[in-house]
């Protein structure tokens, strides 16, 4: 691949550079080049993501890498796993640690490590959203299954409509939480059902088939603001150079937290910006604003009308549930089926796309959880040779 490739030789390259100049004082001009060019490959990769390259299979959902579509986050995980090793290379590799401690970066780098927390944070709730993903995929395939059956009859028509109720009323509950955050389950784990719950209200029940495992105050938009709320464009002048790439992976880093947060179920979603401002004169920006905009725009028309994420997969799959959910409810056999059979086709593709998207997908995003604690890590590991700090580092 062709972000790997120039990955490889982008790192290969500082390590061979940083070994040859580290007793010079004479490596501005190169590491500006360095610099330069990590701010290209930030730029070739969001451009990939803002067009992506058309396939044979068409609009199907095993096809083209649609925007906010399963295939599409995966290119955006892996795209932020090859910006973040290179901006550690630029940053840490080889580097005279003393620079930390002069300004800016004696602020910028407190402020890197305190949005990493954050973004951990987001990591683990975005993983609990891809689980419950995975139960919405089970119970359409419940529906599908049964609709598929020649001739239907009411038994299977009824087992569908139950999934398929169960599956939009989950959906709603979800979007429910989201905006008024009252849930009194909300620290059950996975499957479990409360049992007043139970007895009340089994429909209800079936809802919380997953529910947070975070404290009732914690907010994934407030989350978002927080990590974008001192995201500031650095002054030129200043004397290490290393200010503009951490402006640059800071950046990378809110706008994927953000986009995982619109598009992937997650617990108080209320008040996600719908952008932060990115200047526009800067190259490697423009196919990140371009992104930004049109994700934004889906979740100002969404947040209206209530919206369980932007999801590509899930839009789909709450239309066509709602479309068999109506045939169920006007049944009589015998009836025409040509048309449930195309929606049951489609919600089946849906399925099996869903089947071999969202574990690789959970597992990127566990990646990037590693990965950002690793890379703390080692950032905290170049601080405590400084011996001193002007602002307190969280840890």
């Amino acid at each position: 691949m062709r972000a790997t490739d120039n990955q490889g030789s982008f790192l290969n390259r500082i390590s061979i550079r940083r070994n040859q100049v580290v007793s010079m004082d004479g490596n501005h001009e190169q590491e500006l080049e360095d610099l330069e060019l990590f701010q290209k490959h930030v730029a070739d990769r969001f451009s990939d993501l803002l067009l992506p390259k058309p396939s044979s299979a068409g609009d199907s959902p095993s096809g083209a890498d649609a925007l906010l579509s399963i295939a599409w986050f995966r290119k955006l995980l892996d795209a932020f796993l090859c910006c973040e090793a290179e901006f550690k290379a630029v940053l840490v590799m080889g580097r005279d640690p003393a620079q930390f401690a002069k300004a800016p970066l004696d602020r910028l780098i407190p402020e890197l490590l305190d949005r990493a927390v954050k973004a951990l944070d987001v990591c683990n709730a975005i993983t609990h959203g891809v689980e419950m993903l995975r139960q919405w995929k089970k119970l359409a395939q419940i529906a599908v299954t049964a609709l598929e059956q020649r001739p239907i009859g009411e038994g299977q028509v009824r087992r569908a409509k139950k999934a398929l109720t169960t599956l939009l009323t989950s959906m709603a509950f979800d979007e429910k939480e989201s905006h008024h955050g009252k849930s009194t389950d909300r620290n059950c784990s996975f499957g479990r059902r409360g049992v007043a719950a139970a007895n009340k209200d089994k429909t209800a029940g079936n809802c919380r088939l997953l529910s947070w495992n975070f404290a009732k105050s914690w907010s994934a938009s407030k989350q978002i603001q927080a990590m974008s709320s001192n995201l500031i464009v650095p002054r030129g002048g200043e004397p290490t150079g290393l200010a503009l790439p951490v402006y640059v992976m800071s950046t990378v880093l809110v706008f994927v937290m953000w986009a995982l947060v619109a598009a992937i179920p997650c617990q108080e979603r209320t008040g996600l910006p719908t952008h932060f401002p990115v200047p526009r004169q800067l190259g490697w920006a423009q196919p990140v604003i371009g992104l930004q905009e049109k994700i934004g725009e889906e979740w100002k028309k969404k947040e209206k009308k209530g919206t369980c994420g932007l999801l590509e997969e899930i839009q789909r799959m709450e239309k066509l549930s709602q479309g068999l959910v109506e045939f169920a409810d006007g049944f009589q056999f015998p009836a025409e089926t040509d048309d449930v059979a195309a929606m049951v086709a489609e919600l089946a593709a849906i399925c099996e796309n869903m089947e071999e998207g969202l574990v690789p997908l959970q597992q990127q995003v566990r990646e990037v959880f590693h990965r950002i604690v690793r890379s703390r890590a080692e950032v905290l590991d170049v601080l405590d040779q400084v011996g001193k700090l002007s602002t307190p580092v969280p840890y």
